[in-house]
């Protein structure tokens, strides 16, 4: 069985040390995905520097969010679901936005709905939406600009939700309050 290992600042790879630095500062202790992520630098390098693009987004806090929740859970991880949940709830979604979206029905925000229907077909698809499907994301209020921020927020996902999923990554003491299964949260 292949075993991945979840490093510590003594263990990572030198050129992986800055990153956890800067993602234990921020969060108080380096979750399980990044300790795992560090074995290939430029994975967690990269996934540490796509989140920092995405923050810069045009999309509130709680639209990335949605994006984040609405891909993690189209990608059915277990992790990342639990993670955002927790960043949710942070970032002060809504209580019954965080709920739905770990359930996958419908958001009573219609603008909010929109983004989640949007990002599930964006995974879904694998990009491959209809015109009908980016014509309705655009009169919900979105413009062609957050389209695009969607994806990046989806490919910022695909690097995490894979990770986990091939890794096997256990998932955080400090996300266990808020653990998430696949099937029994559908």
């Amino acid at each position: 069985m292949s075993e991945f290992r979840i490093h510590t600042k003594d263990s990572a790879p030198e050129a992986a040390l800055e990153t956890l630095a800067k993602v234990e500062s921020a969060y108080g202790f380096v979750p399980n995905l990044l300790a795992t992520m560090a074995e290939a630098p430029a994975l967690a390098n990269g996934y540490f520097a796509l989140a920092s693009l995405f923050e810069q987004t045009t999309l509130t806090p709680v639209q990335r969010q949605v994006v984040l929740l609405a891909a993690s859970r189209e990608n059915e991880c277990e992790y990342c679901m639990a993670a955002h949940t927790a960043g949710a709830h942070g970032a002060r979604v809504p209580a019954d936005v965080v709920e739905g979206l770990r359930e996958g029905r419908e958001l009573a925000d219609p603008k909010l709905e929109a983004l989640r229907r949007f990002t599930t077909a964006v995974v879904g698809k694998r990009g491959w939406v209809e015109d009908r499907e980016v014509d309705a994301f655009l009169r919900a209020g979105y413009t062609r600009a957050q389209v695009l921020e969607v994806i990046l927020g989806v490919g910022l996902k695909t690097l995490t939700n894979y990770t986990n999923h091939i890794a096997k990554t256990p998932l955080d003491r400090e996300f266990e309050p808020v653990r998430w299964r696949k099937g029994v949260n559908r």
